[in-house]
């Protein structure tokens, strides 16, 4: 729109097109930086936490007094917050739901009976309630700074 406004829409580098077009959806132009690096660390993330239960004795971490279920809120309120940031214009309900999957295929391969790991619905539980804590607080700081 703003290069419409000025009659340079045909001369506007594909970068400025781009920026443009970013602030005018409502996105703010310096989320990009910040959406990228988010979606590098949530992939780091991800492959951290799906091997460290697929190990069958993985090295200790220091939650480990406070109990297996708080290892698994932690991981996946982690994952939720740099998915949340990395994918801004995501639907939360489509975060949500794969992060639920990715604890769902956690709980499954912990189920392999030669790594000797527990399978328990409580661990996916507290792996959905985590990431929906976390997409709720998202929607309300994004309808709270909207207004």
């Amino acid at each position: 729109m703003a290069a419409c406004l000025t009659g340079q829409e045909n001369f506007a580098s594909p970068a400025l097109r781009e920026r443009t077009e970013t602030v005018e959806a409502g996105a703010m132009p310096h989320t990009a930086p910040i959406a990228r690096a988010a979606r590098s660390a949530f992939w780091l993330a991800a492959l951290f936490a799906v091997t460290m239960a697929s190990l069958p004795k993985p090295p200790q971490l220091g939650l480990e007094q406070f109990g297996d279920k708080v290892q698994h809120i932690v991981a996946f309120l982690v994952l939720a917050v740099l998915a949340n940031l990395g994918w801004p214009r995501t639907e939360r309900v489509r975060i949500i739901e794969r992060l639920s999957l990715l604890g769902a295929v956690i709980e499954m391969i912990q189920s392999i009976p030669e790594l000797h790991r527990d399978c328990d619905i409580r661990d996916w539980i507290a792996d959905s309630l985590a990431v929906i804590v976390v997409a709720a607080g998202f929607a309300l700081w994004s309808r709270w700074r909207t207004r």
